[in-house]
């Protein structure tokens, strides 16, 4: 990991917080185990001001692009759930994907568990378009 904890801007974090306790609710076992992966992290944070918060860090509305282990690739736009759509790119930070990579910064890879088991990530590229 670049940083030696995920690193996540106070209002996001505070945000964050509320939508994982809202979470607890859904009935998949991999959404379960994501959020509460994404949950612990948080534990150990490293919360930020907006002001200083790393060009390259993974956060609300920023653009990712990631490719797996095995080749395959894929570019997204992380955002609130209410702003999800499968069809623009555009995932919630409640998906299992989305969980997986909030807080990681460009050149992080990550362990993501897909239907057909784990596989290793790396985040190849961040860009940010921040607005909450």
């Amino acid at each position: 990991m670049k940083y030696e904890n995920l690193i996540i801007e106070k209002r996001e974090y505070v945000l964050l917080k509320q939508l994982l306790q809202l979470s607890g609710y859904y009935g998949d076992n991999v959404f379960k185990s994501s959020v509460k992966h994404l949950r612990d992290e948080l534990l150990s944070a490293r919360v930020c001001d907006e002001d200083q918060m790393p060009g390259d860090v993974i956060r609300f509305n920023s653009f990712v692009s990631v490719a797996s282990d095995g080749g395959w690739k894929k570019r997204f736009q992380l955002v609130l759930p209410n702003e999800s759509d499968i069809k623009q790119d555009k995932i919630s930070i409640l998906t299992p994907m989305g969980a997986a990579v909030m807080g990681y910064a460009a050149g992080d890879s990550l362990m993501w568990e897909f239907p057909t088991g784990p596989r290793s990530l790396t985040i190849e590229e961040v860009e940010q378009d921040v607005k909450i």
